[in-house]
């Protein structure tokens, strides 16, 4: 069996496979590069959010995920002596529309598993007296909310899995899977065979590409979105204690006003934008070029031509272009509900990332995490945020198929710090 992909939700589901299996060694996790992590799973705002932000009805598993992620993290973290700051999150309405949405927010965490006493909605004075700094109409305070580095999760995991006995492959990028005999043969860029009775596709932003070489989910494709932020300086670490969002204008789009984030090293971010991009590792310039074509080939097949015929896509599209191009533009987003913020205090850039969204063939945003079974595989597709948070009840969901469906021999006793079953049975209680 080959778990494709080394982020935290691959490495995750390896972890509970392989503390599941009767032989861990019959478990190999693949990964294009030559250390785990090295993508979306390190370069986030490493926030474990609470789920108030997610509408139960059309973000159902990302809600779940994010509500029994908050405390399976807080759990690892104390079990293996990782940092984990309880330090809330303020989401503020800049006028007096988003207040509505504040409303519609609160019942969202109370649906989604959120206890009355974990959110607090303020006005304009109580969100002064909390923040003084923070200009709002109102606020939703969050207790239940969080600051780590998966990145340091993932390697933990990793350490896990590999006393567990799974075979862990590293810098062996997926080109394509193919079925040959009843088995799957997975070759590499670096012109390896791999074969494998069971495929789990959790390769992020190749999850697609790598679905569609299996004949899986030809009628969805994906659009990439770059992430970036500017590292305050010294002068603006005391200007709150909290991390501070405010509410996206537009919900349908993945297009997120930037943030104030406190991270858990101490460090103050403004971020992250979202800037359309050609491919899920187009970092850089010349790799974005790169990508250029062969993304511009496939899109003119499949439904996301229909989102570039969109007006209001393209306007928030150049919008966030405009950010990514000037530093005050970006800042002056924040101003909006921090004053204090001076972009020309900015001299450095902070790490971006890239999110990978799924498109279907009317042209729309699919807004939950897709799970499809085929023959002997799983992909795990559109798994963005909060998917840091929900990695480890995700995995556990996707690990409990796998072995409902007969393909792993299971030992006597389990390994991993959860169970996946009962894990799996709380998310399907939503």
């Amino acid at each position: 069996m080959a778990v494709i992909g080394g982020g935290i939700l691959g490495t995750s589901i390896a972890y509970f496979l392989s503390g599941q299996a009767r032989d861990p060694g019959s478990v190999a996790l693949v990964e294009q590069e030559l250390d785990i992590a090295r993508h979306t799973s390190s370069r986030n705002t490493g926030k474990v959010h609470a789920p108030f932000l997610y509408d139960p009805a059309k973000k159902k598993l990302f809600a779940k995920a994010a509500s029994l992620g908050f405390e399976m993290w807080e759990k690892f973290a104390q079990a293996r002596g990782l940092p984990f700051e309880r330090d809330g999150v303020l989401e503020v309405a800049t006028d007096e529309r988003s207040i509505d949405r504040l409303h519609k927010y609160m019942s969202w965490g109370e649906a989604n598993g959120l206890a009355k006493d974990d959110l607090l909605l303020l006005d304009k004075a109580g969100t002064k007296k909390m923040e003084p700094n923070v200009r709002c109409e109102a606020a939703i305070y969050c207790g239940k909310d969080g600051s780590v580095d998966y990145g340091s999760f993932s390697c933990t995991l990793l350490q896990d899995l590999r006393s567990f006995g799974c075979a862990v492959l590293l810098g062996h990028g997926v080109t394509r899977v193919e079925n040959k005999a009843g088995a799957y043969v997975i070759s590499t860029r670096q012109g390896r065979k791999i074969e494998a009775e069971f495929i789990v596709n959790a390769a992020g932003g190749n999850a697609v590409d790598i679905a569609h070489s299996m004949g899986v989910a030809r009628e969805y494709t994906d659009l990439h979105f770059r992430g970036e932020y500017w590292q305050a300086p010294e002068q603006y670490r005391d200007l709150t204690r909290l991390s501070v969002y405010s509410v996206p204008r537009h919900t349908e789009y993945p297009f997120l006003d930037p943030h104030w984030i406190v991270r858990a090293d101490g460090r103050r971010e403004v971020g992250p934008n979202a800037v359309p991009v050609f491919g899920p590792y187009a970092y850089s310039l010349g790799r974005n070029i790169a990508d250029m074509l062969p993304k511009i080939i496939e899109s003119s097949a499949t439904g996301a031509r229909k989102v570039f015929f969109d007006r209001q896509f393209l306007s928030l599209a150049s919008t966030e272009l405009k950010s990514s191009l000037s530093k005050t533009a970006m800042i002056n987003r924040v101003r909006e509900f921090l004053p204090a913020l001076r972009p020309s205090a900015f001299t450095e850039r902070g790490t971006a990332g890239i999110r990978s969204s799924v498109i279907d063939r009317e042209g729309r945003f699919v807004p939950d995490t897709l799970i499809l079974k085929r023959d002997s595989s799983v992909h795990v597709l559109n798994y963005n945020s909060p998917g840091a948070t929900g990695a480890l009840p995700m995995a556990a969901k996707v690990a409990a198929q796998v072995m409902e469906a007969g393909a792993l021999a299971q030992a006597g006793r389990a390994r991993t710090m959860w169970d996946p079953a009962e894990i799996a049975s709380r998310m399907s209680s939503a």
